[in-house]
């Protein structure tokens, strides 16, 4: 008989934020290979761009759809089999010789990590009632910073010693190490072998104070007739095309622009990314503050959007300044993005009914990797052409300011829609 492991649920949670380190670090990989890959397999600017989209097409396919794939297969073997696919598509970058290889890699990749988040929020929702949640949802997002963190050094470190085929090989290991992890140890509470009874009743005590009338489903299509979810979805995707471009490009950036060879990207570039971690925790916790102090989820919302998008356009001046200072620069620009992206994924829990909330966020997700997926093309063909970084920067720079705009112009409001507003459109 199994031995209980007293409060379970946290464990899993903790599984879930290393899946979301390896979801990071793997997507991280070609980037900071940029230019060692490049000695091997020539890469333009626009092949480049073409292999970013490629992944970004995937994600955001799955990301819209993972959801429904997730509620057939089961958090236990849909998981399982995504982390297995993107682990193998990781593998492949290592062993493939050309351009039109890596992107068939990318796209594998991109359909295998897109289904993490509905997984970690099958996960959550299957093991915590809902007023730890938040909690859960923050705990295993954090992965994502420590995963972006860790790649740069990690990598550098890998390729410095080996070379950078092995750093896929490697990295693709440690997916299928974790997917074993998680299928020895995950189960739905009611029958886990390792929960404790304390638990288990907590649980269903939870579920059963948590139980609603089932109503009709809401289609995608019903969600798109309310403004709200069109404020929402464009907003996500003006600031996520910002988002991919810096995530996807700064390591070639520093190589390109900086002359940074592989030990030094792996010294610098890692900043920004902790910057982006505290930045995601900051955004929710001042608008919590700000409710906590009596003000209206709308004025509490809002503002901390508009003081995330409000940092964004310092971008514009980092190609005038020394390398540490355009670190510092991309360090406040990831910070103010991922504060705004914390936020932009909360508005739907204060606008729609939690039955719909997922379904809202994937349209909203889905948005933001299609902003990416353009936002890359448009980067890499400018650049091809001669117009340089000082143009893209400048554009970028502006995307979070205009989608703020954009969602004060349809969500006049924020606050929970009643059912006859939902039902209305």
């Amino acid at each position: 008989m199994p031995r209980p492991i007293p409060n379970l649920r946290w464990r899993i949670a903790g599984l879930l934020a290393m899946a979301t380190a390896l979801n990071y670090l793997d997507r991280q990989s070609l980037p900071v290979l940029a230019a060692e890959i490049r000695k091997t397999i020539p890469i333009s600017d626009t092949d480049y761009s073409w292999l970013q989209s490629a992944f970004l097409l995937a994600y955001g396919i799955m990301y819209a759809g993972g959801g429904k794939l997730m509620d057939w297969l089961g958090a236990r073997a849909g998981y399982t089999i995504m982390i297995s696919v993107w682990s193998i598509a990781t593998m492949i970058h290592g062993l493939v010789g050309s351009v039109l290889g890596l992107g068939a890699a990318r796209f594998l990749l991109g359909l295998g990590e897109g289904g993490s988040f509905p997984g970690s929020a099958k996960a959550v929702s299957e093991w915590f009632p809902a007023k730890e949640r938040s909690l859960a949802f923050g705990i295993f997002n954090t992965g994502s910073s420590v995963g972006a963190v860790l790649a740069p050094p990690l990598i550098a470190f890998i390729a410095i010693r080996t070379d950078w085929r092995w750093v896929f090989l490697l990295v693709g290991m440690m997916g299928f190490l974790w997917a074993i992890a998680w299928w020895r140890s995950y189960d739905i509470p009611s029958r886990h072998p390792r929960i404790t009874p304390q638990e288990r009743s907590y649980l269903k005590e939870c579920r059963t104070s948590e139980n609603r009338p089932e109503t009709r489903p809401i289609s995608w299509i019903e969600l798109l007739r309310h403004r709200q979810t069109w404020g929402l979805l464009l907003g996500k995707f003006l600031s996520d095309s910002a988002w991919y471009f810096y995530i996807f490009w700064l390591p070639k950036y520093l190589s390109d622009a900086r002359h940074l060879d592989i030990h030094q990207i792996g010294y610098y570039a890692w900043v920004p990314f902790a910057a982006a971690g505290i930045g995601s925790l900051t955004g929710g916790w001042f608008s919590s503050w700000l409710i906590g102090r009596g003000r209206s989820v709308d004025f509490a919302r809002k503002l901390a959007l508009g003081l995330s998008a409000a940092m964004m356009p310092v971008i514009v001046f980092v190609t005038h300044v020394p390398v540490e200072w355009a670190i510092l620069l991309f360090s406040i620009a990831f910070f103010g993005q991922q504060s705004w992206s914390t936020l932009v994924m909360i508005v739907p829990t204060d606008l729609f009914e939690r039955r719909v909330v997922a379904s809202v966020a994937g349209l909203v997700g889905f948005g933001g990797a299609m902003g990416g997926l353009i936002m890359n093309l448009v980067a890499g063909r400018l650049l091809d052409l001669g117009f340089g970084y000082q143009s893209v920067f400048s554009v970028v720079g502006t995307l979070h300011v205009i989608g703020f705009c954009v969602i004060l112009l349809t969500i006049r409001d924020i606050r929970p829609l009643s059912r006859t507003e939902l039902r209305a459109g």
